[in-house]
């Protein structure tokens, strides 16, 4: 299947701003992708990209004041299967864990370890380790939270979201992460697209938040927030959490004045690249 993906996104500032913005699909996706994203900001300033320390491509701006917009759209080919499942995946005690894994063991700025590891082994210390005990952790935190958009929190850690009972997708996914890492169990806080495909549409398109677990040497996907195999997942970046992959890190104030993301189905590529919006 053919996915259209993109965003535009319109921020205020007071003052020139220098950004590191995260928008761009993970070099994971290069072989499918079918159109390259087109990107511009309005109005026109230089860009240039780099790779973080987790493999995720960051692009930097400087933008004057004033209102400034940030455009992108392409197409990617996906296989139109929905998440894999494996029930016999087990888990890797930590001495035979690779090297790359253990930063996603310890806490983070909104994964509190510390705080959370008896809650942890008091919910999910008796289930038998491997995959059953990670859609366990998935099972609860789908249950416990409900998802309210309009309490969302960009200040809200795993500890909190476990007291408060309330978030979205981004709090689903810190809580899971740290319920799997109390465990000794590697798990990394995953952004991107994901299109309602196959499921009933539930409102306007945004970015989604998940979580990938290390399980028998392989990064596996879990969604505690949809807490059912997707179809069409597209990652933008990977990290410990939230913090380290922000969509758009700004060095100075701003506010957020439209967001529009869009993810859909498309029958053919066309003869073009698809032009800006107008918006």
């Amino acid at each position: 299947m053919l996915i259209r993906y993109g965003y535009e996104i319109t921020l205020t500032f007071p003052q020139p701003t220098a950004l590191v913005c995260l928008l761009s699909v993970h070099e994971q996706h290069a072989p499918g992708i079918r159109i390259p994203e087109t990107t511009f900001t309005n109005p026109p300033v230089p860009t240039s990209t780099y790779i973080d320390l987790f493999g995720n491509l960051c692009r930097r701006f400087a933008v004057p004041a004033g209102d400034v917009t940030i455009w992108g759209d392409a197409t990617i080919e996906d296989d139109g299967l929905p998440d894999p499942v494996c029930p016999q995946a087990r888990e890797l005690p930590v001495p035979e864990l690779p090297d790359d894994c253990l930063a996603y063991l310890v806490g983070s700025r909104y994964c509190e370890t510390d705080h959370l590891s008896q809650t942890a082994w008091d919910l999910f210390g008796n289930i038998p380790p491997g995959w059953g005990r990670v859609q366990a952790i998935c099972d609860f935190v789908h249950n416990h939270i409900h998802f309210d958009y309009m309490q969302a929190r960009a200040t809200r850690t795993a500890l909190e979201a476990y007291r408060e009972g309330v978030g979205v997708c981004r709090d689903f996914a810190h809580l899971a992460v740290t319920f799997c890492r109390c465990l000794n169990i590697p798990a990394r806080y995953v952004n991107g697209h994901l299109g309602d495909f196959g499921v009933p549409v539930a409102g306007p398109m945004d970015f989604a938040a998940w979580i990938e677990v290390f399980l028998d040497g392989v990064w596996h996907t879990f969604d505690p927030r949809n807490n059912v195999p997707r179809i069409g997942r597209i990652v933008v970046a990977r990290g410990r959490d939230a913090a380290d992959i922000p969509l758009i890190n700004s060095f100075g104030p701003h506010v957020l004045k439209e967001f529009r993301v869009w993810t859909y189905e498309v029958d053919a590529l066309p003869q073009v690249a698809p032009a800006p919006s107008s918006a």
